[in-house]
């Protein structure tokens, strides 16, 4: 008879451990996240006998094995006894000791099937027992016992079941909740009355018997409980999910920072808290290193407190990204030389043809600006000139460019058409950030260093139209008009940002870097309700604004230099109300004076200029009338529609009526200046 083979040695049994729940170190080997991989069992990290309290080892030992310390391996008189009680058919304790059991449970082929032993397998057992207390010693027999003892349902060892049933750790146990756990040695799945009786037992032979009282509704809530939070931080649970890997080690080291992932954790939830009443309970944070591409804080959820979805990760959730993906509308149009960034733009009512119809951008305030240079625009994220300068690109040029930068997008540009300038293609939190470090490197594009990433770096922009768009993101001047000199974008070292609000207020963002980290900021909700009065600049904005100020305390940003190829140059603007300046131009492309084109000239010297000649404009009866309303400007004079007289000045309001109309604008001396046609599609709007 074959009795079984060789046992594993005390050390290899110790370091194969695997457990169920795999934590998740910081950069520095901090623990800041524990994530249960195995769903079949609960095994936690291997503890040492002096990590467990005296009171459940004497439980324990009173209650599978009184004389451990003075057998050796297998306890003959109690196997006597046992077989004396069978061979009268009563019960006793059984005579299995620790040793024993811990046979059973290191060798799968001696492991108790429900049917019992076969005689073979015994004697295998005893033989074993008596082998290992020969080559281990009574502290590592009774140590690997307490980590590999089946308890209560899943959990395997102790330190899964104190964690799961009393939310402590072995240490921390007390006589009767040690007495609870080593009762349910015997029978794992007793009900809680049983098992109080029996505590209640191993208390009495302790000396312990007035600790039973109230033993039973102990039990019970210990049993139901079957939760506990595994110790520590529990910071990065969506970075967790994403990298850590069963068959790795116990403890997996990541790129996370625990203090910046914590200072991000906090000052999301700190300006949720600030939006409370705004219809505003998700966030998301994501911190890049622009050099490696590490991941320094990946923040997915708010979290349970405020989140009601707090398990969807809002880094990789696809969302419309709005204003955030203009620097690359304009980088491009840089980088063909369409545009330089004192370019002259038209802000002003416009309707541009698609496929699908006339498609009318506004601008975020409701208001125009004229001829603006592309700087202002950009910088003031004004929606026409954007859209303006998509539609010099087209829309499958673009899309090309978004995917070569990681935005993954899902249809063809044509799907999306003159509105993908103004971010209506979905992208992830976590790759709009990358193609924002994409810019802080110059144009050299590599995937964020996750688990399974690509490495390489490719250039996917020019060097020098990056570098421009990154000056016009950094300057507070130019983006006053919309959002002020003291935003929260205003930043003390150099940073380029840009936020972006999608349609209906459904989301918010805020996306910026300095020289050596990029922060993206998402505020909105998972459900993808709206929010109240929410925009990039009150809702993301100053959560990467504390992040940049943290992340820059002991050393502030420095701006990078220009490369090859780009130079600056003092610019005049005749045509545009804007100061002289110094501007960054590619090299051939440089302007010392911005003058009026003739489109400029002929279209500035227009009377009218709202409506254009042959605009088609359609109504909604669901929207309010108010909202519909026709404002036409021009120069002051007298204005008059279909031959009557509507007012004078220069602007003025009218509810629309269907059809189509002639707009004349008179001099007050009752000249012609100018006239268009327009025409007015859909139902009468009630007054």
């Amino acid at each position: 008879m074959q009795l079984a083979q060789a046992l594993p040695s005390f050390e290899a049994t110790r370091s194969g451990h695997k457990v169920s729940d795999i934590a998740l170190l910081d950069r520095e080997g901090v623990p800041i996240q524990t994530l249960r991989l195995d769903k079949q069992q609960r095994v936690l990290p291997w503890v040492s006998l002096a990590e467990v309290s005296p009171a459940l080892l004497r439980a324990m030992l009173y209650s599978e094995d009184r004389r451990f310390y003075e057998h050796s391996g297998v306890d003959w008189s109690a196997v006597a006894s046992s077989a004396w009680a069978n061979l009268w058919n009563s019960r006793t304790r059984g005579a299995s000791t620790l040793s024993m059991q811990l046979v059973g449970l290191l060798e799968q082929d001696l492991a108790r099937p429900r049917e019992g032993r076969s005689p073979a397998q015994k004697v295998s057992q005893l033989w074993l027992a008596g082998r290992l207390e020969a080559q281990w010693s009574k502290a590592q027999i009774l140590e690997a016992y307490l980590n590999r003892v089946p308890l209560r349902g899943d959990l395997i060892g102790v330190p899964a079941a104190a964690l799961a049933l009393f939310d402590k750790s072995p240490a921390g146990l007390d006589a009767r909740e040690a007495a609870l756990l080593a009762a349910l040695l015997r029978a794992p799945n007793a009900k809680p009355a049983l098992v109080a009786q029996r505590a209640c037992v191993l208390l009495q032979v302790q000396g312990l018997g007035k600790d039973c009282a109230g033993l039973e509704p102990q039990a019970q809530a210990a049993l139901q409980r079957r939760g506990g939070m595994p110790p520590g931080e529990q910071l990065a649970p969506h970075y967790a999910r994403l990298v850590l890997r069963r068959e790795g080690p116990n403890a997996q080291r990541s790129s996370l920072s625990a203090a910046l992932q914590r200072q991000a954790l906090a000052l999301l939830r700190q300006q949720l808290g600030e939006l409370q009443g705004h219809q505003v309970e998700d966030g998301a944070v994501i911190v890049l290193d622009n050099a490696s591409g590490a991941v320094l804080a990946w923040v997915g959820s708010s979290g349970s407190g405020f989140s009601d979805a707090p398990e969807v990760d809002a880094v990789l959730a696809r969302r419309q990204p709005g204003s955030t993906l203009k620097p690359f509308v304009y980088e491009l149009a840089l980088e063909r030389r369409l545009i330089t960034a004192a370019s002259l733009l038209d802000d002003s009512p416009a309707q541009i043809q698609t496929g699908n119809g006339l498609y009318l951008p506004q601008n975020y305030d409701k208001r125009f600006r004229g001829w603006v240079s592309a700087r202002t625009a950009l910088g003031n994220s004004l929606n026409v000139p954007a859209v303006r300068v998509g539609a010099m690109l087209g829309a499958d040029p673009l899309a090309e460019r978004l995917n070569a930068l990681g935005l993954k997008l899902a249809e063809p540009g044509g799907y999306y058409g003159a509105a993908l300038a103004l971010g209506s293609a979905d992208v992830s939190l976590l790759a709009l950030a990358n193609a924002y470090r994409t810019l802080a490197n110059g144009g050299v594009y590599s995937a964020v260093a996750l688990p399974g990433a690509e490495p390489a770096r490719r250039r996917v922009a020019e060097a020098g139209a990056s570098f421009i768009v990154t000056q016009m993101l950094a300057d507070n001047n130019a983006r006053a008009l919309t959002f002020g000199l003291d935003s929260a974008l205003a930043t003390s070292g150099f940073a380029a940002v840009k936020t972006g609000t999608s349609k209906d207020m459904r989301d918010n963002w805020c996306v910026g870097f300095s020289d050596r980290f990029t922060v993206g900021v998402w505020v909105g909700n998972a459900s993808g309700e709206a929010m109240h009065q929410v925009s990039g600049v009150s809702g993301a904005a100053p959560v990467w604004a504390g992040l940049m100020r943290w992340l820059h305390r002991d050393r502030p940003s420095r701006p990078p230099l220009p490369p090859a190829g780009v130079l600056a140059l003092k610019t005049q603007f005749e045509a545009a109300r804007e100061a002289d300046r110094m501007e960054w131009f590619l090299a051939g492309s440089e302007l010392a004076r911005v003058q009026a084109t003739a489109e400029v000239q002929s279209l500035a010297a227009q009377g009218i200029k709202s409506p254009r000649d042959g605009s088609v404009y359609a109504l909604d009866p669901d929207i309010p009338p108010r909202a519909q309303r026709l404002r036409f400007e021009g120069e002051a004079g007298v204005w008059q529609l279909d031959g009557r007289r509507l007012g004078q000045g220069a602007a003025l309001s009218w509810a629309p009526m269907p059809g189509r109309h002639e707009l004349r604008l008179l001099s007050d001396s009752g000249k012609l200046i100018q006239s268009v046609r327009f025409e007015v599609r859909g139902a009468s709007l009630r007054r």
